[in-house]
């Protein structure tokens, strides 16, 4: 089976990237289970191993590991393995924060063109959880976008869309039912020849039903809902990169449960862009929106402009931005130091 790589998105920046590898092939990674990838390449699909150079950034940081959406290269070796030997730049990465105590982050998927909230309208969408996981898309680098799934439950689902639009500033808030069809050519331009778009929700929210829906098969399992709280067990529990045919790739993520931010400010501040409008206007450039005077946050939230509930959620989420930024530092500075001694210290294998 061979495969069109540059309908999913090879091109010529890439290409002098692996000019400068010869004796190697490059491949785009679909899925990552234990260590072994599957890499698809001009001739379809290959298992690899990591390569001992691959496996030494992973040793210095963790991030470098591939992962679904990767362009990799690849080696054959004389009696049969295939190894990834390098990760090539990515161009975008959605990363969220590990739970460990290391302050280091995990990559859930590379190169995406657009990343889409998913969030279903049944039994109502999770403002909270939409305002954090579109700073992660922010930060990513790739373009947001919200999808409103299995629109078909809802009443009036454009209703819902533009109810969801002050908390999606300047971001596309899409109705989707992949059951009847409703939405999806709003979102082929995304799967196009070259592009890459991933979905991000928790579990039931109908990603995988989208992936099928928008590869026109049934590529991804999937599973009805609970009736009783509309929540949804986990379907997919890897990250996966699919075709489609014509060209382009979506990319679907098990269900998320929690996402945490590392040190993204920059994203969060485009997923509240309406609040960082506001805080331009504060009379001081340090001003912490709290009982400073001439505070412009303060008096949009006085006079009904704000929402409290959206400022609190912009203030949780600036606190655990900056309580990681701090972590982050005071690891590197440690690393700097010749050691880091908040959690696992990494060495390369002789």
């Amino acid at each position: 089976m061979s495969i069109d790589l540059t309908a999913l998105g090879w091109d010529a920046d890439r290409a002098a990237h692996a000019r400068t590898r010869p004796g190697r092939r490059p491949g785009r990674v679909a899925r990552v289970d234990r260590g072994v990838c599957t890499v698809l390449d001009a001739d379809g699909p290959v298992r690899a191993t990591l390569g001992a150079a691959v496996l030494a950034d992973a040793a210095r940081d963790l991030t470098r590991l591939p992962c679904a959406g990767d362009w990799v290269l690849l080696r054959s070796w004389p009696d049969g393995p295939v190894t990834v030997e390098s990760v090539l730049p990515r161009r975008t990465a959605l990363v969220r924060r590990t739970a460990g105590k290391d302050a280091s982050g995990q990559v859930l998927a590379a190169n995406l063109d657009a990343a889409a909230v998913v969030e279903p309208v049944h039994p109502e969408p999770d403002v909270g959880r939409i305002e954090r996981l579109l700073s992660l898309v922010h930060e990513s680098g790739a373009t947001p976008l919200v999808v409103l799934a299995k629109a078909d439950l809802a009443a009036d689902p454009a209703a819902i869309a533009r109810q969801l639009a002050g908390v999606a500033p300047g971001v596309p808030v899409l109705p989707v039912s992949a059951e009847r069809g409703d939405g999806l050519d709003a979102l082929r331009p995304h799967v196009a020849p070259g592009r890459t778009l991933a979905l991000l929700g928790p579990s039931g929210a109908g990603k995988s039903s989208l992936v099928n829906a928008l590869a026109g098969a049934v590529v991804m399992p999937t599973q009805a809902i609970r009736r009783v709280d509309g929540k949804g067990r986990h379907t997919t529990t890897w990250r996966a990169l699919v075709p489609v045919p014509g060209g382009g790739a979506v990319l679907d993520t098990p269900g998320v449960r929690a996402v945490g931010l590392l040190d993204g400010a920059a994203g969060l501040d485009r997923a509240f862009a309406d609040i960082a409008a506001l805080a331009a206007g504060c009379r001081y450039g340090d001003c912490a929106h709290d009982a400073e005077p001439g505070c412009a946050v303060r008096d949009a939230l006085a006079a009904g402009e704000l929402a409290v509930r959206r400022y609190d959620s912009w203030r949780r989420l600036q606190r655990e931005v900056a309580f990681e930024s701090r972590r982050r530092e005071t690891r590197l500075a440690a690393e700097r130091r010749g050691g880091w001694r908040g959690g696992r210290r990494r060495t390369a294998r002789p």
